[in-house]
């Protein structure tokens, strides 16, 4: 013993208690779900506070060279259940009086604690009068401390929506009524555009614009932003940053959102100009009691299969998520994302990963996806697993507990994800295919990306689902030809499509005369069925008014190339005639084979004469001398997804203002930087990123260095990209961006360093490309009014067969609802 104790002493130097202000890792392993109630228990560090499972706390101990752990290891008994009904919720809220209850079982705990020095393993129960007094300090402090992930969940249950105030509405400027807004939505228009749809309303002066573009190009034409900035210039300092999303109004206020600088961001509701809500009446439930009553009971039995008896899976490959507060959209996708083959070769690969991150892996995306790879992949936390926690013994009197949870739950994982974003990082209800976008995104563009540690071979995760869109313009003897990249097809449903239409109008036309004679003896409508003719519809010719001064062009769009993984969004969102935001009522049987290849697109055809690019075009040659500003709409889009102006600042410049996606990239990859929230250095005092003189030819300026050298690359690299994109900075930050797996090899390529620089620097610019042949391997369905309520469900096809994934609960799906889904994602066949 005393030999021990005196390599405990030498040990011991440099150790610090932990305080309240620290994270504490005494709940959940770094890298792994085991917790103290797994049969191993959990490791924690004295020097870190990182805690580890028993199969990782060795290997944790010979990288770090830490050799003082605290083993904790805990047990449950399950209390007597009380008697006293729980009281039914009266508001939209988690955690609070009033709300829903968050408290689950009840249990008592008892807790084992040992001092550990590895890497012999060599035990001091605690407590030890023998050990120092300040080890014995420590050691408490560890299993005293409230855990990192419990320090999460407390966030996570004390949640209520709210309404933020907006100071502009206090004082809300209106100027002299000048029209008459119509209250039927077909009379609505983009004052600028012309677009029909997402259609902002000013508060102030009555002016309709479209919303902002969004970051495949769908979307608005920012025509409502940039109306606000006009105003600004008329009326300083602030114009009239109100406006209001028709659709949304109601005798009792409508959802308004603040453009002002200083706020933009969801404001208080406000009275709109030129509508008479006044004859808006109260004709259903209120937002509010739709929220809890589809929380209470989730009706759509289609998407859930209710009232059939669904075989629960607990194997290998079927394990759940737990949902954490309004985390089933997190649970959806992450499970939708690792039913794809890319994804499941992290579990293999998780070794690698973790013997190559960093010192706190709580921080480090590769190591987060790996280990909850492993755990979904794995049979570790399956019943019986050796991670699972045994299920609690039955007191004596009481009664048997729930069975055994075949479920983890991803705190660390969307902790890291959501850093630095004010809705992810929030226990609010979000859209998933918001939370899908910057997922495949993010996870290629880190600073350590995964496939840089899984070896050669592997495809960038964060490019799996980008392709490219071919845009063609036919005017008068001429064409048009342009590329747009894109992460999501986001689908319209045009119901006067729907296949059986003559009989949901004659059953409509009848069920209306019998509810006025006995409401409650119509049965409800039957749904809309509109085929997936929508995607045609899509991909139709389209006729401009106006391009470049010639009128009736035709417009048609086709796939320049063809991705790994397609994800199709179904916009089932509309506005009804009463100004309120609605789901549509319609199925969209979606096929679970697709071929595209016949809307492939050729580019310029033989014959085919090119109309020149616009006089105007060259004009940003210019800007290197003056200062270059950040795309406005670019910053307010960014600022709206909850991250800084600032930061949204510099990732606009970062990406040379080249749009809304690449600046969305930038940020998941530089969020970590010290300087991301700092304002923007005045013109000309930033340090000289590259000042060289134009090593890889004319085309690499010094500007162009520079502005590459701000997203974190170095001037080497710079040159490369610009030198394999003929000087284009745009283009040479898409390359750099989507090369980060393997880059300085396809740097030295494009530099022409080492044999065969040509050629390879080709074959590292070739995008992925396959033939348009799909399968659907999995979608996601929403049940609710709207997205930020409700509830999320998947359906993956695995080995074979559909499995229906809601949160912990697994099960063989007898009727997969193809055509009630939200997203759904394919996989290219021959990938």
């Amino acid at each position: 013993m005393e030999a021990l104790l005196d390599r405990v002493r030498a040990s011991m130097r440099g150790l610090v208690p932990a305080t309240e202000y620290d994270k504490v890792y005494n709940d959940e392993c770094v890298l792994s779900f085991d917790s103290p109630f797994s049969p191993g228990g959990l490791y924690v560090s004295l020097r870190t506070y990182l805690g580890f499972g028993a199969q990782h706390v060795q290997a944790a101990s010979m990288r770090s060279g830490e050799t003082l752990y605290v083993h904790l290891q805990k047990r449950r008994t399950l209390r007597p259940k009380s008697d006293a009904p729980d009281a039914a919720p009266t508001k939209m809220a988690l955690g609070v009086e009033g709300g829903f209850s968050v408290d689950g079982p009840q249990y008592d705990e008892s807790t084992e604690a040992a001092l550990v020095l590895m890497p012999s393993g060599e035990r001091v129960p605690l407590p030890c009068q023998e050990l120092p007094e300040f080890v014995s300090t420590c050691c408490q402090a560890i299993v005293t401390h409230v855990g990192a992930m419990q320090q999460r969940k407390e966030s996570a249950v004390a949640w209520e929506a709210e309404t933020l105030p907006s100071k502009y509405a206090e004082e809300l400027v209106q100027l002299p009524p000048h029209k008459k807004i119509s209250p039927d939505p077909a009379a609505w228009v983009c004052e600028e555009s012309g677009m029909r749809e997402n259609l902002w309303l000013n508060l102030s002066d009555g002016h309709i614009g479209s919303g902002r573009r969004q970051w495949d190009g769908s979307g608005g034409t920012n025509g409502a932003l940039n109306h606000y900035e006009e105003t600004k210039k008329h009326f300083p300092p602030h114009g009239f940053p109100l406006v209001v999303k028709l659709g949304t109004i109601t005798p009792h206020g409508a959802d308004v959102y603040s453009y002002a600088d200083d706020e933009n961001s969801e404001a208080s509701r406000a009275p709109p100009v030129g509508i008479d809500v006044m004859r808006m009446e109260k004709t259903a439930q209120s937002v509010t009691e739709m929220n809890i009553a589809a929380n209470e009971s989730l009706e759509l039995d289609k998407i859930t299969e209710a009232g059939k008896d669904l075989a629960p899976l607990t194997s290998r490959g079927y394990l759940g998520l737990n949902n954490l507060g309004n985390s089933c959209y997190v649970n959806s996708v992450l499970q939708l994302l690792f039913t794809l083959p890319e994804y499941q070769t992290l579990h293999p690969a998780a070794p690698a990963i973790f013997a190559t991150a960093p010192s706190d892996p709580t921080g480090d995306l590769p190591s987060q996806l790996a280990k909850l790879g492993g755990a979904l992949l794995g049979d570790r936390y399956n019943p019986g697993g050796d991670g699972a926690p045994p299920p609690p013994p039955v007191p004596e009197g009481g009664e048997e507990g729930p069975a055994p949870e075949a479920a983890v739950a991803p705190r660390m994982l969307i902790s890291l994800v959501g850093k630095g974003h004010s809705e992810f990082s929030s226990s609010r209800q979000q859209d998933a295919a918001e939370y899908l976008r910057p997922l495949f995104g993010g996870f290629g563009r880190t600073k350590t990306p995964p496939g840089a540690r899984l070896g050669k071979g592997v495809p960038a995760l964060g490019e799996l689902s980008s392709f490219s869109l071919e845009e063609r313009v036919k005017a008068p003897g001429q064409v048009a030809y342009k590329r747009v990249p894109g992460s999501a097809l986001s689908l319209q449903i045009p119901l006067e499509l729907a296949s059986n239409a003559a009989e949901v109008a004659a059953h409509e036309a009848k069920e209306d005369k019998r509810q006025k004679l006995d409401p409650a003896a119509a049965p409800p409508p039957d749904d809309p069925v509109v085929p997936l003719a929508c995607l045609s519809r899509y991909l139709a010719v389209e006729t401009l008014e106006n391009f470049r001064g010639h009128a009736g062009a035709a417009k048609t769009t086709r796939f320049a190339t063809f991705p790994r993984v397609l994800v199709v969004q179904l916009s089932r969102y509309y506005t009804d005639a009463d100004w309120t935001a609605k789901k549509m009522a319609v199925a969209v049987p979606v096929p679970e084979t697709l071929s595209l290849e016949a809307f492939r697109g050729g580019g310029l055809q033989p014959g085919e004469s090119p109309l020149p690019d616009e006089p105007n075009e060259p004009a940003p040659a210019p800007a290197p001398a003056a200062s270059p500003q950040p795309d406005e709409a670019i910053v307010a889009q960014l600022v709206s997804m909850g991250f800084s102006e600032n930061g949204a600042r510099r990732a606009a410049l970062a990406v040379s203002n080249s749009s809304p996606e690449a600046a969305t990239e930038w940020v998941f990859a530089h969020m970590e930087d010290a300087d991301f929230n700092d304002p923007l250095p005045p013109p000309g005092s930033s340090g000289q990123a590259g000042g060289g003189g134009g090593g890889g030819g004319p085309e690499a300026s010094p500007e162009a260095i520079e502005m590459l050298s701000a997203m974190g690359f170095t001037e080497r690299q710079a040159r490369g990209a610009l030198a394999a994109t003929g000087g284009a900075v745009e283009r040479a930050a898409d390359w750099l961006f989507s090369r980060t797996d393997d880059l300085e090899s396809a740097v030295a390529a494009a530099l022409g360093e080492g044999g065969g620089g040509g050629g390879g620097g080709g074959a590292a610019a070739a995008e992925d490309d396959g033939p348009g042949e799909y399968d659907l391997v999995g979608f996601i369905s929403h049940m609710g009014s709207n997205t930020s309520c409700g509830h999320y469900v998947c359906h993956l096809k695995k080995d074979g067969r559909w499995v229906l994934h809601n949160d912990r609960k697994v099960a063989v799906s007898e009727a997969p609802p193809l055509e009630l889904g939200y997203i759904y994602c394919f996989r290219r066949r021959d990938a």
